[in-house]
């Protein structure tokens, strides 16, 4: 459940010619959702003008999406990814449709995975039956034990999730579907990492663990990212560049820098020193990677981006899954070709602008090859000597880099021995 898609041969079929790879994430049920989690960036999406809005993706445009995506990637494998909102509201029946869809529709030699992102509350025997038989690949979301977990994420009646979703992970390893844990860093949980990893391991046997920072603009819900008045950015160490402040750029719950910087060290500590090799946490296994000279495993590292859209429930396909936004739609599979849109010239340079757009700060920096800026939906603060542009996260990933970087050099430097190992790892 991550943003890496693996790059793989061409079939036999195809040997010869260009095999181009790309990811699409649909959200068939648009910003439709059970829940009522204070930090989603996603709910809003119903009332933003000229925005996808919710709804129910027809049967008519699934097909067209699914018949798209498998020819638009030439690759041995193709990964659906099924968003929401909360995707299973949608149903058993429109999941059957989407197999049948990708049987009759996947080209000789061609590899199709699905993996689904759900908050876990509506799982029950049916549905993991479904996804055992199909072999969904699960990502179920979860922030740590029920104090945290219930902080934010509530039912539209502003009740506590925890015990549906802790259930709903038993659920999954009872029938030995893959899980990996989906965990949002916010201001609430950004100074317990102990807290929240213990939980992961310990009572949940989590082994595949991604961390996600919330950062949102104070503006988000109306304002896409980029169409910032760069005047109105404050500096890195301003205090309008932290939550909580008078005048602050960000949400309030969104994750202070500092704090995203002391949550991944600490975490960081506890995986080098009790689970390295066992379990995979994404921000530490892309890192190794990236220092044995794999491309990142994550789009927020990479030099450039553009190669993951959105594909929403009205069929309208945008720039990247954070700009979901009337300004970076590129059509919609009704009416153009999937494969067209992610490699148009407009696309191409959104994905180029990532490192074309960074400050000098930035590119005179050590850790310029780990970050790459990080996500561009991010850069909403100034550096030190006023250029705009810099991600808010910059602190916090300086932190973490400093910190971890000589143990990461040296797991790499083992790893280089081990060649077998590291094609079965990374």
């Amino acid at each position: 459940m991550s943003d890496y898609v693996p790059a793989g041969g061409a079939p036999d079929n195809l040997k010869g010619t260009f095999a181009q790879q790309f990811h699409a994430m649909a959200k068939p049920i648009g910003s439709t959702c059970n829940l009522d989690c204070t930090y989603c960036y996603y709910l809003s999406k119903e009332y933003l003008a000229n925005g996808p809005g919710a709804g129910r993706m027809s049967d008519e445009t699934l097909e067209r999406y699914i018949q798209q995506y498998i020819a638009g990637v030439t690759g041995s494998e193709v990964i659906f990814s099924w968003q929401g909102g909360e995707p299973t509201l949608l149903g058993l029946d429109f999941f059957r449709k989407v197999v049948a869809f990708e049987k009759k529709y996947a080209r000789p030699g061609q590899r199709i995975e699905n993996d689904l992102q759900t908050n876990g509350t509506l799982l029950d025997e049916e549905w993991c039956g479904f996804l055992k038989e199909h072999r969904f690949l699960v990502g179920l979301s979860i922030d740590g034990p029920r104090e945290i977990h219930d902080h934010y994420r509530v039912t539209k009646g502003q009740r506590p999730t925890f015990d549906q979703v802790f259930a709903g992970a038993k659920l999954l390893q009872r029938h030995g579907i893959p899980f990996n844990t989906l965990t949002c860093v916010h201001r609430f949980n950004g100074r317990r990492p102990r807290d929240v990893y213990r939980f992961l391991r310990q009572e949940l046997d989590s082994k595949n663990i991604q961390f996600i920072p919330i950062v949102e603009h104070r503006d988000f819900k109306r304002l896409a990212p980029q169409k910032w008045n760069d005047a109105e950015l404050p500096k890195d160490g301003d205090p309008e560049a932290r939550p909580g402040r008078p005048n602050s750029i960000v949400t309030d719950w969104s994750v202070d820098p500092d704090d995203w910087g002391y949550f991944l060290c600490q975490v960081f500590d506890r995986w080098l020193a009790n689970d390295l090799g066992k379990v995979m946490v994404n921000h530490f296994e892309t890192l190794v990677g990236q220092h044995l000279g794999f491309p990142s495993q994550m789009c927020i590292y990479s030099e450039t981006c553009g190669k993951a859209v959105a594909v929403e429930n009205d069929g309208s396909v945008y720039a990247c899954d954070h700009y979901v936004y009337p300004e970076y739609r590129l059509g919609n599979v009704s009416t153009g070709i999937l494969g067209e849109m992610v490699f148009s010239r407009e696309q191409a340079g959104f994905g180029l602008s990532k490192s074309g757009s960074l400050p000098q700060y930035c590119r005179q920096c050590a850790y310029l090859k780990d970050c790459w800026g990080e996500c561009p939906k991010n850069r909403f603060i100034r550096t030190p000597d006023g250029e705009p542009g810099l991600n808010y996260l910059c602190r916090g990933f300086k932190k973490f880099f400093a910190h971890a970087l000589p143990e990461i050099e040296r797991i790499a430097t083992r790893l280089r021995n081990e060649p077998l190992y590291v094609k079965k790892r990374v």
